[in-house]
């Protein structure tokens, strides 16, 4: 259930529109002015604000604005309902931040699709990463659970980048947010055009990439391959030339480090014999674990 805050000096329509909008499913705080809608926000941020724009001071666009400025509360999507037909109307809506816009009259059907678009959105962008764009880690789930209600074998690639603290310690975080940005970019690379396949971001260094059984293998070759050709162009010259690195490991003590890599455990899953999420991310694990051993080729297999 999403709640939403709708705020109009029209005791009517105020009341109208916040049935409409409960029939629906959804939570309803109401406000009678700019001022109570400002409040209400600031004391707890809706999923979504619907404003009038004549409501009297402040008026909708101010609200708007004002919401808008507020880093706590900016990203809240808000819809402007208006009587004004003017283009130069219309255009102030959106210079105040307005996510959308909603002349009056209006049909309800279209107020609810507004308003289901508009949440949507929201959910989307509040799941991206905020570094690569990608997905996260609701998004990943629900993936899953597609696949597994699909009831075809798939396989899950769970991506992580080597010794990434020493890395990141030694070259500093812009270079190491550039690693994790290139990471993306190779995983998703390897991913276009494919239908069948997904790619997620967990957060920091770790990612998924989720696609049919017989291609994990292969498409975990690719990325990593990707990954190794693009992160010298971010890396000092003599860095890549050495192919190593002098940090501090975990205990404090310096010693030698190869450049970073994207190690994979691929894991092959039979929706038939699933148990839960914790027995998955266990097997991922130990997959990993594998996958890093020195010597090891950057890729380890398990079946679930």
């Amino acid at each position: 259930m999403s709640e939403i805050l709708f705020a109009d000096d029209d005791d009517a329509l105020r009341r109208m529109i916040g049935e409409l909008l409960r029939h629906a499913g959804h939570s309803v705080r109401l406000a009678e002015n700019g001022h109570e809608a400002l409040a209400e926000v600031r004391r707890a941020a809706p999923d979504l604000v619907i404003l009038d724009y004549r409501m009297g001071t402040p008026d909708g666009f101010t609200v708007c604005r004002t919401i808008k400025d507020d880093p706590r509360v900016a990203h809240v999507p808000v819809l402007i309902l208006t009587g004004e037909s003017r283009i130069e109307d219309r255009l102030g809506g959106f210079e105040a931040g307005a996510d959308d816009y909603l002349a009056k009259p209006f049909d309800a059907r279209e107020l609810l699709a507004r308003v289901t678009a508009l949440l949507r959105q929201a959910q989307r962008a509040l799941d991206r990463n905020p570094t690569t764009g990608l997905p996260g880690g609701v998004a990943i789930e629900r993936e899953i659970d597609r696949r597994r209600a699909d009831g075809a074998p798939f396989a899950m690639v769970y991506f992580d980048l080597d010794d990434f603290k020493p890395f990141a310690d030694r070259f500093g975080f812009a270079v190491a947010d550039e690693a994790i940005r290139e990471a993306g970019r190779s995983i998703a690379a390897t991913a276009e055009g494919r239908t069948d396949t997904f790619v997620g971001h967990v957060g920091g260094d770790d990612f998924v990439l989720v696609c049919p059984a017989e291609d994990g293998r292969e498409l975990a070759r690719i990325a990593r391959a990707r990954f190794s050709q693009a992160l010298p162009h971010h890396l000092p010259k003599d860095a890549v030339r050495a192919g190593v690195y002098t940090a501090a490991d975990r205990s404090g003590v310096e010693r030698e480090f190869a450049l970073t890599r994207l190690s994979a455990a691929v894991i092959r899953v039979d929706p038939a014999r699933w148990t839960s999420l914790e027995h998955l991310g266990e097997r991922v694990a130990e997959a990993k674990h594998r996958a890093k051993t020195p010597g090891s080729a950057g890729i380890a297999e398990a079946e679930l």
